[in-house]
């Protein structure tokens, strides 16, 4: 049963993170080809900056309701008492902290080192998405496009 649980709420958690990324590559890509045709390296860079500081707070709020929905099935489960309690319990999951002091209980242990693996995943990819952004940029920083 809790392997039916953490697997079920793994796939919609990365699907979720996926969309989200796959739309701030879209835009990432927009703005870099905008780019391209206006160069100027300084304003390459500042860009990079700004870009960067926003994928983060967006990866940031994805992961939020990533955790939130992890949350919402130990409060549904009857796993915590509070949403306050399953939520913190959850952020420290996903982020693999575990140092918030709440434990589940025996029968519901695996659910959260299932939790703990989907954050893994989930930074590792968030982790990859910023790197590439770099790597789509550093060319701009470094010399201007040919045309």
């Amino acid at each position: 049963m809790e392997w039916t649980w953490g697997l079920s709420l793994i796939v919609p958690t990365i699907i979720i993170h996926a969309t989200g990324i796959a739309f701030m590559a879209i835009a990432a890509c927009h703005i870099r080809d905008r780019m391209q045709s206006e160069w100027v390296r300084w304003h390459a860079l500042t860009s990079l900056i700004g870009l960067i500081g926003a994928v983060g707070l967006l990866l940031a709020v994805l992961h939020g309701i990533e955790a939130a929905i992890w949350a919402t099935a130990y409060w549904w489960l009857g796993a915590f008492r509070s949403l306050e309690d399953a939520m913190l319990y959850s952020v420290d999951s996903i982020t693999t902290r575990g140092g918030s002091g709440l434990m589940l209980e025996r029968g519901s242990r695996m659910i959260g080192a299932l939790e703990a693996a989907d954050g893994m995943l989930l930074f590792g990819i968030s982790t990859a998405f910023i790197f590439w952004m770099m790597q789509l940029y550093a060319p701009l920083i470094r010399r201007p496009p040919s045309y």
